[in-house]
C-alpha cells in the first residue's frame, strides 16, 4: 500500500497495534497516524485476550521440513501455522484450541481475511483499495458480478428520508471531496456524462438541510453510514424473509 495521507492513515488504522509498525515504517505522512482514535475494532485483539482468530505477521524462523511457518499475532506465544510462507506476509489465523498450558508455541490454521466475517459472523476490519479516477471504482471492483447498488452522496441528491432501498449483494457508497462528486465526474476521461446522479443507482442527500455549504468527508461518511443503517437493515430483513 502507498503511503500517501488518506489512504495511508486508512490502512494505518485498520492494522493492529501490536504489528502495524511492521507494515508502515516511519513516514512523514504517517506523522501524526498516532493522534488517531483506535478504532479497537474486533480483529484488535489484546494480548491476553481470548480469540478464535488474530491477525499476524509471518516471522523469520527456521523451520524443520514438513512444518509450516511462525506467525507474531500479538500473543505472548508465537503461533505455528498449517503453511510455510514467506516472511513478513500478513496473515488471518484460526488458532486451534491450546493443549497444554506449558506448550511453548500455539497452532493455527491460515485462512482468509474474510473467513471471520462469512463464516463467523465477526466484522474483521477493512482494505484500501486505491483507484486512478471514479470509473475505475467500478472497473476495478472485486466483486465478479460488480457493484449492484450504487449510491452517490451529494447536497444535490434526493433526501434519504424519502428513500427505501432495492435488495442488493454488493452495495457501493461514493462521497465527493469538496467540490461534490460532480467535479469527479467532470474530471474523469472515461465518463461523457454531464449529470453526476446518472452514473449511480441511487443519488442521495444523507443530510438534509445540512445548514453548512461544505461537509468533511470523515463527517460526511458517520452521518450517511448512521442515516443508511437502518434502510440497510430493513432491506437485508426483506431478503431473508423471501
Amino acid at each position: 500500500m502507498p503511503v500517501c495521507s488518506w489512504p495511508g492513515f486508512c490502512s494505518t488504522w485498520s492494522a493492529p497495534n501490536t504489528y502495524g509498525n511492521l507494515f508502515f515504517p516511519k513516514h512523514q505522512d504517517l506523522q501524526f497516524a498516532g493522534l488517531l482514535n483506535p478504532l479497537d475494532s474486533p480483529h484488535h485483539v489484546r494480548i491476553d485476550e481470548e480469540s478464535e482468530y488474530r491477525e499476524g505477521v509471518v516471522l523469520v524462523r527456521p523451520t524443520k521440513p514438513g512444518q509450516g511457518s511462525f506467525v507474531n499475532c500479538g500473543m505472548r506465544k508465537e503461533v505455528q501455522i498449517d503453511k510455510k510462507l514467506e516472511a513478513g506476509l500478513r496473515v488471518t489465523v484460526r488458532l486451534e484450541k491450546q493443549p497444554s498450558p506449558d506448550s511453548k508455541t500455539r497452532k493455527g490454521l491460515v485462512v482468509s481475511s474474510h473467513h471471520p466475517r462469512t463464516v463467523s459472523g465477526l466484522y474483521w476490519g477493512y482494505s484500501v483499495r486505491l483507484a486512478s479516477c471514479l470509473s475505475a471504482v467500478f472497473a476495478e471492483c472485486p466483486f465478479k458480478e460488480g457493484y449492484d447498488l450504487s449510491i452517490g452522496t451529494s447536497e444535490r441528491g434526493t433526501s434519504v428520508d424519502q428513500v427505501a432501498l432495492p435488495p442488493f449483494s454488493h452495495a457501493l457508497i461514493v462521497f465527493g471531496g469538496l467540490q461534490g462528486l460532480e467535479a469527479g465526474v467532470d474530471a474523469d476521461p472515461n465518463l461523457e456524462v454531464s449529470d453526476a446522479s446518472v452514473v449511480f443507482d441511487l443519488y442521495l442527500n444523507t443530510c438534509p438541510g445540512q445548514g453548512s455549504r461544505t461537509i468533511r468527508t470523515e463527517e460526511a461518511i458517520l452521518i450517511s453510514l448512521s442515516a443508511l443503517r437502518p434502510r440497510i437493515e430493513e432491506t437485508a430483513k426483506k431478503s431473508r424473509s423471501n
